[in-house]
């Protein structure tokens, strides 16, 4: 996840509301196929096989990696087994490198003769290389961008380090992707600040929710011309650093080996289960199918990409055929380049009309409460039966935005698709996040299966109705 977001205008549906003002089920949407697709989803255990299979068979997948390639064989094979129309969409993805990577700390006030310090980070995606040997410079810490501009002298043929801490409180109290947008402008835009004034590196404070000593890496946002060797540093050494810092003058070994590759060949895989009388408009529930290196990417996006797979079968089980198509999307190159998405846009940027609705899950594993949905207000109510079929398993409540901006639906979105995502308890989720500890062990299989229930019974719910939903561009013309 790695995109920036809207700040959500919320609107929390009452539970008084339910079955008040609601536009008649359609057919297929009567509260007993409802409620069957909830329990069939809540007894199985397949979405959680299938998230065994990609991150314990497969491990990685970023970009361009042999990990990425065997899970798009993977989760393709997976979905024909199913009775899918299954299509494979080229995409050109970066291909970026880690290799091994060193930092340490070689000078500070006070440092007993032959000793240094280990400091644990990790590259962070797009930093170029340091000379083989390293480089070895002065660290500047700073705790703003305008603190950065502020000592602009100073920066020059320097490493600088970005000094603030996640708010995990803020994450523990339901505010948890605003405590990662906070976080993550830094390791997004301050390699690039840091690039344009001069400095011989650049280092982040993970953003991370825990302290494990260990880093959380991600997109740098950097690109070519203006690259310069970048790291996430785990916050316990962010913290050391800040506290010698303060003693004198700091210096450091940095040693980041990576390669920026020409790009390289990949695929959406998109699998779809035909509607009946309204078979040309689809409706798509998705995850984006890399992840980082460091681990095996449980959380991000695993979770995502085995329960949109799950919908379908689910609906399979129930023999269930729905009006409109379903579309399960495992999208290429979230992380690092968002360019499957782009590829799905511009494929089908002409017939935007037929895309009726759009759900991508990318917030982790979490126990879903209900719904996030960027609706108009007046059509929430229309969503009361879906409500109550969620309702039983504590997963009811429905969010109303402006606008979701989910890494691979904005442009779906900004183009006037409604868009929807699983509203989840995500208070540990930076824990994990972009980290080495983001495995299966991570994942709860019972949240897992609630998570494939709302999944399933939203994708049902909006490939059964008489209509589509409003679209914020046709708003605009009333």
């Amino acid at each position: 996840m790695s995109r920036t977001y809207h700040q959500p205008v919320l609107s929390l549906l009452a539970a008084s509301m339910i079955g008040a003002n609601a536009f008649a089920a359609a057919p297929g949407n009567d509260p007993a196929a409802l409620a069957n697709i909830r329990d069939t989803a809540l007894k199985s255990d397949w979405a959680y096989e299938r998230l065994a299979d990609m991150t314990d068979l497969i491990g990685p997948r970023l970009s361009g990696s042999a990990g990425a390639a065997a899970a798009v064989t993977q989760v393709a094979d997976a979905m024909r087994k199913l009775g899918a129309t299954v299509t494979l969409q080229p995409v050109k993805v970066p291909h970026w490198v880690r290799g091994e990577e060193k930092g340490e700390l070689v000078d500070y006030r006070g440092r007993p003769a032959g000793v240094t310090q280990r400091v644990v980070l990790t590259a962070l995606g797009g930093s170029s290389a340091t000379p083989a040997a390293g480089l070895v410079a002065p660290v500047i810490v700073v705790r703003s961008f305008d603190e950065l501009k502020a000592r602009g002298a100073e920066v020059k043929g320097r490493i600088v380090l970005f000094d603030v801490a996640f708010d995990q409180g803020m994450a523990e109290r339901g505010q948890a992707s605003q405590a990662y947008r906070q976080g993550s402008k830094y390791r997004v835009g301050g390699p690039r600040m840091a690039a344009e004034m001069g400095a011989a590196a650049a280092l982040v404070r993970s953003v991370g929710g825990a302290d494990f000593r260990l880093p959380h890496t991600g997109n740098s946002g950097m690109r070519d011309g203006a690259r310069i060797p970048a790291a996430a540093v785990s916050a316990e050494d962010a913290m050391l650093m800040v506290r010698l810092a303060a003693r004198g003058p700091l210096s450091m070994r940095l040693t980041l080996p990576p390669q920026i590759l020409p790009d390289a060949d990949s695929f959406n895989v998109i699998a779809d289960l035909p509607g009946t009388d309204k078979a040309d408009e689809i409706v798509i529930v998705s995850g984006h199918l890399d992840s980082w290196d460091l681990a095996t990417g449980a959380n991000d996006d695993g979770t995502g990409v085995a329960s949109a797979m799950a919908v379908i079968e689910t609906l399979k089980k129930l023999d269930y055929r729905p009006r409109r198509t379903i579309r399960v999307i495992a999208w290429a190159n979230e992380e690092n380049g968002g360019r499957g998405a782009q590829a799905y846009y511009e494929a089908h940027k002409a017939a935007l009309g037929k895309q009726i609705a759009a759900i991508e899950s990318d917030s982790g594993a979490g126990r879903p409460f209900g719904l996030r949905a960027s609706v108009r207000a007046r059509d929430v109510a229309q969503f009361a039966p879906l409500q109550a079929a969620l309702e039983p398993m504590g997963a009811g409540a429905f969010q109303r935005a402006d606008a979701l901006s989910t890494g691979d639906l904005h442009e779906l979105e900004q183009a006037g698709v409604p868009s929807f995502s699983p509203l989840l308890d995500t208070a540990n989720y930076f824990h994990y996040h972009h980290s080495a500890a983001d495995t299966l062990d991570k994942v709860d299989p019972e949240n897992l299966r609630r998570h494939v229930a709302v999944m399933a019974a939203t994708t049902w719910f909006l490939a059964n109705t008489d209509k589509p939903l409003a679209r914020w561009v046709d708003a605009a013309r009333e």
